[in-house]
């Protein structure tokens, strides 16, 4: 069972694709049951993410369903075993939305990430003090002990940017460098720090300039996840006021995959975008008392 008793992301993902290969094949639930030597609501639990498919049903699955591709089978059995790993973020569990904890497996499973952000720092960006700031800030009270956590594990998330294990692109409004959501002498902090992580062979930061910030209004914020070698959107977070929606439909993936590409044409280059930054910083430097 996937940890915690409920579908993760991991084993939604499993299940997603053997039934995807399941209908390619037009093959039944009870078919596929008879292939496992199991009940059909097995598979129906293994399809919905609700159980993890062992690896010998997993191959069995796949033979019957004419699935011979090694690289598929190994992606298959592997994402099976880490349907039920334990990640580093669940030891604050009790701290985290059941939702916030499937965008940060979302996040830990990706090669890919490509976030836009017209508001906020993205949290994946973040300095503690920012993240506290935000956190704190917000129009729901959280007492300071969970605050605290909540910054915990937002830069906990960072590791896997810091670390190289996953390519990351992140587009900013104009209006998240200039006006700050945050006391000046956290955002000077802040900028400084986009900088740096922009140096990354990993990192591309863009910004979308006022000029065009008709655009800003295309789409709220939202982060893409692709698992493979390839940048194909497979998944898509959102942020809102009660928590966090995962899409993973297909027309919604395009959609999205879309809605990035034009963002990202209409923004600046990433030098253009640090050297804009780079004068932000100066002058808030040259206004300090």
């Amino acid at each position: 069972m996937p940890v915690g008793g409920r579908p993760t992301v991991r084993s939604r993902r499993l299940g997603a694709a053997l039934k995807t290969y399941r209908l390619a094949a037009k093959m039944d639930q009870v078919q596929a049951a008879e292939v496992i030597a199991a009940h059909q609501t097995r598979v129906s639990r293994i399809e919905t993410g609700h159980v993890s498919a062992r690896p010998l049903e997993i191959r069995a699955m796949l033979d019957a369903y004419g699935v011979n591709d090694p690289e598929v089978r190994v992606k298959l059995e592997e994402l099976a075993r880490q349907a039920k790993r334990r990640g580093w973020w669940l030891e604050h569990a009790a701290h985290l939305r059941p939702d916030y904890v499937d965008h940060i497996a979302l996040e830990d499973d990706a090669t890919y990430i490509r976030e836009w952000q017209p508001v906020m720092m993205p949290g994946l960006l973040q300095t503690s003090a920012y993240a506290e700031a935000v956190i704190g800030g917000g129009p729901h009270y959280i007492e300071p002990e969970r605050v605290a956590q909540l910054v915990k594990v937002r830069v906990g998330r960072q590791a896997k940017i810091q670390e190289g294990g996953a390519s990351y692109t992140a587009i900013l409004w104009e209006s998240v460098i200039t006006h700050p959501l945050v006391s000046t002498e956290i955002h000077r902090e802040q900028l400084t720090a986009i900088l740096e992580v922009g140096q990354r062979k990993n990192v591309t930061i863009q910004v979308l300039p006022f000029s065009v910030g008709a655009l800003a209004g295309y789409s709220c914020a939202f982060s893409s996840f692709s698992f493979d070698e390839e940048p194909t959107v497979q998944a898509v977070a959102m942020d809102n006021l009660r928590g966090t929606s995962v899409l993973e439909g297909a027309e919604d993936l395009a959609a999205y995959a879309n809605a990035y590409d034009v963002l990202r044409s209409a923004a600046l280059t990433p030098d253009a975008s640090m050297k804009l930054i780079r004068g932000i910083l100066r002058s808030l430097k040259e206004d300090t008392p």
